[in-house]
């Protein structure tokens, strides 16, 4: 009878053995299927290769998703420190392993003196107001603030976003506007192609007359911000945009506000599943253009985003921001994706999205699609590249055209899916990204 079970044992214990050597070849057969411009375990997507890299280096070695980004920043920070630096702030989206997100938001806040006219004050051009009122009491009240990410349905994913005063919310309410269309690869042939960038158009119009209700929930009502998330509301605003025309900037309740630029953006995904998308900035390109003597870092000029948007300030605010680094998940993939430029980040985020999710393009061409940028005046602009059929379309339609001198959309981005991992950096920017 013992030397029966014995036998029984060992036979269990060699099945069990021939079970975990299989699922063994399954997971390094399933691994070798990766394309060759993908990876099987990690990555990065940060504004140059080498900060890529070093972001890379550092999850190799243990190191958090977390870890990897602050190090891809840090190291952009060197390289472009016209973007980016400690003299700045950031907005990260950090979902862990277990898929909760939480928004750590590290931006910059209204000193607690400020000049009374401050805001009447607002520059006509991109020349920082000298002068700052920042003390020593200022840095030691500073507090970083960590909250829930705000979460909503697009398609088979959960999309996770920054609150205001971030871009989230406007990434949000246009994506939720674009998706009732039910856009499709076939969007992009003959006369819908023009429709669907007519809709994308005037979406991008009325997100430019809400723009202004966007504020510190500390300072302002957080229940209308809300409400721009609902689909009631894109289904409302739907019912406002006609198929074969525009209208006058009083129609979408504009209030004439300054575009900004500049920012940096890493995607991280780490081997746990942990993820980060995080946008820092220091403003515009240098910024306040001012640096310390002391320190030699480059001082930002945060408080320029009040102007035109807001008539008040208070201490302590933090200034509206169109950042909205974002992470889309669902049961089988991981999307981390965030974009660079101003106002244009909202652009270049929906661009990709709208490529890659809707019209079926690789998240390569998607994010190097040419894409359409609507200012803060309501003028239509084109990045070289774009359909010449669909701009001469749209200007019969009665868009506003102009032409811009630059165009400072850079997306980067990192997704999962079939057990592989693609890292795209934008090449408008000469990124690169890298992974393992």
């Amino acid at each position: 009878m013992a030397r029966s079970k014995a036998r029984v044992y060992t036979c269990c214990a060699l099945m069990l053995l021939c079970v975990v050597a299989v699922i063994v070849c399954i997971a390094v057969l399933v691994r070798r299927k990766c394309p060759g411009d993908t990876f099987s375990s990690a990555a990065v997507a940060a504004d140059s290769g080498r900060c890529s890299q070093i972001a890379r280096d550092i999850l190799q070695k243990g190191g958090s998703a977390v870890d990897g980004a602050i190090a891809a920043l840090l190291c952009t920070s060197v390289i472009n420190p016209q973007s980016m630096g400690l003299g700045g702030g950031s907005i990260f989206t950090v979902m862990d392993s277990s898929g909760k997100v939480k928004i750590i938001n590290s931006r910059e806040t209204v000193p607690g003196k400020f000049k009374s006219d401050l805001l009447k004050s607002c520059p006509k051009t991109f020349q920082f107001m000298s002068g700052g009122t920042l003390t020593a009491q200022d840095l030691a009240s500073y507090n970083v603030t960590v909250t829930d990410a705000w979460a909503f349905p697009l398609g088979e994913y959960q999309m996770y976003i920054p609150p205001p005063p971030a871009g989230g919310i406007i990434l949000s309410f246009i994506l939720n506007v674009m998706k009732g269309y039910n856009l499709n690869p076939a969007s992009l042939v003959g006369q819908q192609k023009t429709l669907a960038y007519h809709r994308l158009v005037e979406a991008f119009k009325f997100a430019n007359g809400l723009k202004k209700h966007i504020r510190d929930p500390r300072f302002s009502s957080e229940e209308m911000a809300r409400k721009f998330t609902e689909d009631s509301f894109a289904k409302h605003i739907q019912s406002l945009i006609s198929s074969d025309k525009t209208h006058d900037p009083q129609y979408y309740n504009i209030t004439p506000y300054l575009d900004s630029m500049g920012t940096t953006h890493v995607s991280v995904l780490a081997e746990d599943g942990s993820a980060v998308s995080v946008t820092s900035t220091i403003n515009h390109i240098f910024g306040s253009k001012v640096v310390s003597p002391r320190t030699g870092v480059i001082l930002n000029n945060q408080l320029y985003d009040f102007c035109g948007r807001v008539d008040n300030i208070f201490p302590g605010e933090q200034p509206p921001s169109s950042m909205a680094p974002a992470v889309l998940k669902s049961q089988s993939k991981t999307l981390v994706i965030g974009s660079t430029g101003g106002s244009m980040i909202t652009t270049g985020i929906i661009s990709a999205l709208m490529n890659h999710l809707w019209f079926g393009k690789s998240l390569k061409e998607a994010i190097a699609a040419p894409v359409v940028f609507v200012d803060s005046q309501n003028a239509v602009k084109f990045e070289p590249g774009f359909d010449k059929n669909v701009i001469e379309a749209l200007k019969a339609l009665g868009h506003k055209h102009e032409s811009a001198k630059y165009f400072f959309n850079v997306v980067n981005a990192v997704e999962k899916k079939d057990g592989c991992i693609c890292a795209v950096s934008d090449a408008r920017k000469l990124g690169e990204a890298a992974g393992y």
